[in-house]
């Protein structure tokens, strides 16, 4: 194995903030996993529209009612998305602002062209 080219004294001391403890990075990490997988990413794209109910999402993405419930059961165990019943509807929506701008932060990463390594 290649040693490295600098030892840690040759880089100034840089004072670094605590950003979360454990526990907060096991949840950030299920958050990650929960949004990971495609499907129940394209149902939080489009919650981050406007909240729908369950007959809602499953029209517009094809599948069955009970694939759909499924996959919003684990978003909402992660806190990812909220549900609210109005009369026999029971309406999803994303759970707060830090959500919508995760989601729409990923999405707009994702659209941008690669770079090249060694540009910046």
């Amino acid at each position: 194995m290649k040693q490295p080219e600098c030892a840690v004294n040759d880089h100034p001391k840089r004072v670094r903030a605590k950003l979360v403890d454990e526990a907060g990075l096991e949840r950030a990490a299920r958050l990650f996993r929960a949004l990971g997988e495609e499907s129940r990413l394209r149902i939080v794209a489009a919650l981050a529209q406007g909240e729908a109910c369950v007959t809602e999402i499953a029209a517009a993405s094809g599948e069955s009612l009970s694939t759909v419930s499924q996959r919003l059961r684990v978003l909402r165990a992660e806190n990812i998305v909220t549900r609210r019943r109005t009369g026999k509807h029971i309406n999803y929506a994303l759970a707060d602002q830090h959500v919508t701008e995760l989601v729409f932060n990923a999405l707009a990463h994702a659209g941008e062209q690669p770079r090249r390594r060694g540009s910046s």
